[in-house]
């Protein structure tokens, strides 16, 4: 993966992950400080695609994996990622993850604890 920005300070190459949110930081400093804000682990989109052929078929593809892979290891993945968004596959992709992130989801019990 590319070298990412500390999302805390805004101002030196991250070298860690927040294990909760995976926000990037670079320093103890800067995660006692992210940590002041309680912080929670994303669904991935992998998460909830997993029952979904259709996603996983289109990973196999290598010219996705390929823009994937340019905007993970971009220094400028936002460049990358606008970049991305003009080709066709990457753009399919992206509406069916969106398709399949916003359709309802079921509590579990065994992922909250019983507790909501």
């Amino acid at each position: 993966m590319g070298p990412r920005q500390c999302r805390v300070c805004n101002e030196a190459q991250s070298k860690y992950k927040c294990p909760s949110c995976l926000a990037p930081y670079c320093s103890v400093v800067c995660f006692k400080r992210h940590k002041e804000i309680p912080c929670a682990k994303p669904v991935s989109s992998e998460e909830k695609s997993t029952s979904s052929g259709e996603i996983h078929d289109a990973l196999k593809d290598e010219n996705l994996q390929k823009i994937i892979r340019n905007i993970d290891c971009s220094p400028d993945a936002k460049n990358e990622l606008e970049k991305a968004m003009g080709v066709e596959v990457f753009l399919s992709h992206i509406h069916r993850q969106d398709s399949i992130l916003h359709q309802p989801v079921a509590p579990t019990s065994h992922i909250t604890g019983g507790r909501r």
